[in-house]
């Protein structure tokens, strides 16, 4: 039996290279779409194609009408929580490649798909590579105990940081060594400068993120020790095709587990 998907940002960048990607597959189904400005259309017209017997809704809400196994959701920071919480309630496994959440949120979903019995899977980036620059980043932090990161993204992006940032912070806040630097209750001058923190004390991770033309997505691990570094980074093109693989999986696995897993690498293995 296929399984059946609710796609919400399905004529976003990247729903609209997941539509055609899981219209080949044997396994999964796409039943419904979720786009305002397209609400009341069939899919694949809207995505420029021919008819595909999708159809497209306004809401989360509305859309869980339609009988469904998983939510896939590449929406907005501002309404990925509320859209998750309703398919969890509704008795859908979720998919989230929607960043902007953070670790409070994911407790709070995580609460939720207990009490449904339902598996949550968030990913702060769905590449394939992008997961190994956390595979490798998290094996370094066992051996070098200095790390900051750096987060670039478009001028326009509206959350700060990334969500591919974000996970890789919160994820080595929880192993890292204890940091050399100096504390920042003790920098002088605009202490601000020294980056947004994740974790706490000599444990936590400093992100510095940078909005400019001209980037789409990269993340990069600044690792140092006395007379040497390593740079870990991931840099996106600006194709969502990368993406589209991790999603899939995902989706594939979600149904194997209750409650939240963060993170592709934790798939991987």
């Amino acid at each position: 039996m296929s399984i059946r998907i609710i796609l919400a940002g399905a004529t976003g960048w990247v729903g609209r290279a997941l539509t055609p990607a899981i219209a080949k597959t044997d396994d999964l189904q796409l039943v419904a779409g979720i786009a305002r400005s397209h609400a009341g259309r069939d899919l694949g017209t809207a995505l420029g194609g021919e008819p595909s017997g999708v159809p497209v809704f306004t809401s989360v809400e509305e859309a869980l009408a339609t009988p469904a196994d998983v939510l896939i959701d590449y929406t907005k920071p501002g309404v990925v929580k509320a859209n998750a919480l309703a398919a969890l309630k509704a008795g859908l496994h979720v998919v989230i490649g929607t960043s902007g959440l953070g670790a409070a949120d994911y407790a709070e979903l995580d609460t939720v798909a207990h009490e449904h019995g339902r598996g949550l899977l968030a990913a702060g980036n769905f590449s394939i590579t992008a997961t190994l620059l956390k595979r490798f980043t998290m094996v370094a932090a066992r051996y070098v105990s200095d790390v900051e990161i750096i987060d670039y993204a478009s001028a326009s992006k509206p959350d700060a940081p990334s969500g591919t940032a974000r996970e890789l912070a919160e994820a080595l806040a929880e192993v890292r060594q204890p940091a050399t630097s100096r504390p920042i209750d003790e920098v002088v001058g605009v202490p601000a400068t020294r980056g947004g923190a994740f974790g706490e004390g000599a444990h936590e991770v400093r992100v510095h993120a940078l909005r400019l033309p001209s980037f789409v997505l990269g993340v990069e691990s600044i690792f140092g020790a006395p007379d040497e570094r390593l740079t870990i980074r991931h840099d996106a093109g600006s194709s969502a095709a990368p993406y589209v693989a991790g999603t899939l999986l995902a989706t594939r696995k979600v149904q194997g587990w209750v409650g939240v897993r963060r993170g592709l690498d934790t798939l991987l293995d």
